[in-house]
């Protein structure tokens, strides 16, 4: 299996125009590329998997073990002629100081030759030490080429490529100037998503024709064949008896204010009984029909405010359906919709009215990073008795004029959560919190999740059945 890890000095320095535009590029030259990025991210999965025209999929060796990240990589690249891994933050960055969630640990662990993404404004002479640096660090990371990212012309590009090929043994793929064709819209957390973007598409195809133009692509071919054979076998399904297979109808909101969602637990909930059904928050009146549970991912809903207030028949609906009992998982902005209200610049506006506080947008960052969280006697997927849970966190809202009387699932041991303290409200049978939960990741909340909807939706039914037969035969 061809692979490659495209990763930078420091963040920041354009790996994720470089990773997209080798994704459309090789994919243009009939190339199929299966597209990973390292770590918690939404937002550069979602342009990548346009590029290559395959879902993305998240390594995270903070989440997952490394047992998980080589079954999860093995079976995404069946079919593949090549996997391109995007890292994050700098190669050799992380929350650990052995380095051991680093960019660099994940390519040592997938054996990938790594692409360096350098970017270049004001340096000459210089790049050599930083290159010469980054790879005396850990020399079993093997540092394959460098791309020169925001080139100041061919001067600039050629005084780069003599120091470098002077003073270091690493090969220049390619040297990229200023091109504003490569800018992608940003908002207050980062990127703006693939889906909201009217024309992802023709970008995408033109960040692919600049890169193409200005890496030679051959030799990336090249690098990324040398990588060594790949021979980890899958993990094997779990097996499930015939109760846990009985199907459940899990409605999932999946529109531009929301898109939140990682394509394995997506996998994983289909895997443990869940037909998925998507609606659209902003257009749909009412929920899809015979619905046992509901799952509302994150997003932006502050950018749709106009549309998802005017949306008064769908908000109503959600509101009786929480209220009559019906499951519901909401990770982030699903927590947000079903507040009383969103607060943005200014402007207020009514949501669903599901969770008795209001939510309020601030410039900075209220909770971001990695979360581990302790799950207490209210929560309603199972007991106090499993042990921590990890996870992560970005939001810029808070939630505010809380009733004080509320049930939280989490006590927060790291992270921010909707308190500082606490996360994971529970309403009726409604679990709303800030932190993102993957599946595999010590959580299990996928099976549990369903196995929840599952258990509500027998419940019910017996109910219903009982209250439809007559006295003397309940007597019986």
């Amino acid at each position: 299996m061809q692979r490659l890890f495209v990763s930078a000095v420091h963040k920041s320095s354009g790996k994720t125009l470089v990773t997209l535009g080798l994704s459309a590029a090789l994919r243009a030259t009939g190339c199929s590329v299966q597209p990973f990025k390292k770590g918690p991210d939404y937002i550069d999965p979602m342009w990548l998997a346009l590029a290559a025209g395959r879902p993305c999929f998240n390594l995270d060796p903070h989440l997952s073990t490394a047992e998980a990240i080589r079954a999860r990589f093995t079976k995404a690249i069946a079919g593949a002629d090549l996997a391109l891994v995007e890292g994050n933050l700098g190669l050799h960055d992380g929350l650990a100081l052995d380095g051991s969630n680093s960019s660099a640990a994940l390519a040592k662990l997938l054996d990938a030759p790594v692409v360096l993404v350098l970017d270049a404004r004001g340096m000459t002479r210089g790049v050599a030490p930083i290159l010469l640096g980054t790879q005396a660090f850990d020399r079993d990371v093997r540092i394959g080429g460098v791309v020169l990212n925001r080139v100041g012309g061919a001067r600039h590009e050629g005084k780069l490529r003599a120091a470098i090929e002077h003073y270091t043994d690493i090969p220049v793929l390619g040297a990229v100037g200023e091109d504003a064709r490569l800018a992608v819209p940003e908002r207050h957390l980062g990127l703006t998503t693939s889906t909201e973007t009217a024309d992802a598409a023709r970008r995408v195809a033109e960040i692919g024709h600049v890169i193409a133009a200005q890496v030679d692509l051959d030799r990336v071919r090249a690098l990324a064949a040398s990588a060594p054979g790949w021979a980890f076998p899958p993990a094997a399904p779990a097996n499930m008896s015939q109760a846990e297979t009985a199907r459940v109808r899990v409605a999932i909101a999946r529109d531009r204010a929301f898109g939140f969602y990682y394509p394995d637990d997506l996998e994983a909930l289909r895997a443990a009984g869940a037909e998925l059904v998507f609606f659209d928050m902003l257009r749909d009146d009412r929920l899809p029909p015979a619905t046992d549970g509901l799952y509302l991912g994150g997003g932006f809903p502050e950018t749709c405010l106009a549309a998802l207030e005017g949306n008064a028949a769908l908000r109503s609906a959600l509101r009786r359906a929480i209220e009559a009992g019906l499951p519901t998982y909401a990770e982030c902005g699903g927590l947000m919709v079903l507040s009383r209200s969103i607060t943005w610049k200014g402007r207020r506006a009514a949501m669903v009215g599901a969770i008795p506080g209001d939510t309020v947008m601030h410039e900075r960052a209220v909770g971001r990073g990695y979360v581990q969280l302790e799950e207490t006697a209210a929560m309603p997927w199972g007991d106090a008795s499993h042990g921590p849970v990890r996870g992560h966190e970005f939001h810029h809202s808070s939630l505010e004029n809380l009733d004080p009387g509320v049930a939280f699932a989490y006590r927060v041991q790291r992270g921010h959560g909707i308190d500082g303290r606490h996360d994971g409200l529970v309403v009726h049978k409604l679990l709303a919190s800030y932190a993102h939960l993957r599946h595999g990741a010590g959580s299990d909340w996928v099976p549990r999740f369903v196995e929840f909807v599952r258990r509500c939706r027998d419940d019910a039914g017996d109910g219903a059945a009982k209250a439809a037969m007559p006295a003397a035969a309940l007597v019986a």
